[in-house]
């Protein structure tokens, strides 16, 4: 399904990514690992558009989403949850969920079977994103992305600065969207959170990738994580 080959990017002058590959197939969880500034986050943004290419490709399906611009690859059912949430604060969450059925006309039938997903939100429609709580945050901007009826889901750091109950709930939530047959990938550090959800890794050091592992091996043999993580 995404295939990306090769890509990379900079900003500015200061090269960020050099040669980063890997590929994701529907119903598949995939974690990119890395240090702090390892080029994780910025993988996600060239995926979504939001930085161009200096080499490369990615593909979802076999449309080249580097040659779309970022409202254009939303259209094709790409959901993305950056770091931080991003959402429109001052509008309700009603309105901040408009937003995403609106990036791919979904019917009114999806908006129903979110908040279905997060029964939380159908109890604040009426109230601004800005006074939620950090979790209830966090699935709303889930829950955004969901309105899209997703092919591919981009999470970046979905359980930073969230309680346990939350972060238990967040992962339910993607193991379902998963079993729908929803490709993912994810950018996490906690490593407990990886294990417990992954199918597969690829660690990235220094704006490249450099080892894939199913998560199989990977809870077998940790060496991996000290070597590119310093973590058992």
């Amino acid at each position: 399904m995404l295939e990306v080959r090769d890509i990379s990017a900079a900003y500015g002058p200061v090269q960020v990514l050099r040669g980063v590959s890997f590929s994701l197939g529907a119903g598949e969880i995939m974690c990119l690992l890395g240090r702090n500034g390892a080029g994780k986050t910025t993988v996600m943004k060239c995926i979504m558009g939001l930085l161009p290419l200096s080499a490369g490709q990615i593909t979802l399906g076999g449309i080249a989403l580097d040659r779309l611009a970022a409202h254009e690859i939303s259209r094709h059912g790409v959901g993305y949850v950056p770091q931080g949430r991003r959402l429109f604060s001052e509008l309700t969450v009603a309105q901040n969920l408009e937003v995403g059925r609106l990036a791919r006309r979904s019917g009114p039938e999806v908006l129903d079977h979110v908040l279905g997903i997060f029964p939380r939100l159908a109890e604040r429609l009426d109230q601004r994103a800005e006074t939620l709580s950090g979790g209830e945050q966090q699935m709303l901007a889930m829950a955004r992305a969901l309105c899209l009826e997703p092919r591919l889901l981009l999470l970046d750091e979905p359980t930073e600065g969230l309680q346990p109950s939350m972060i238990e709930a967040i992962r339910h939530v993607v193991l379902d969207v998963q079993a729908a047959g929803v490709a993912v990938l994810l950018v996490e550090q906690r490593v407990d959170a990886v294990l417990s959800v992954a199918s597969r890794v690829t660690f990235v050091e220094n704006g490249q990738s450099r080892e894939a592992m199913d998560i199989e091996a990977l809870r077998a043999d940790r060496s991996a994580l000290v070597r590119y993580l310093g973590v058992q």
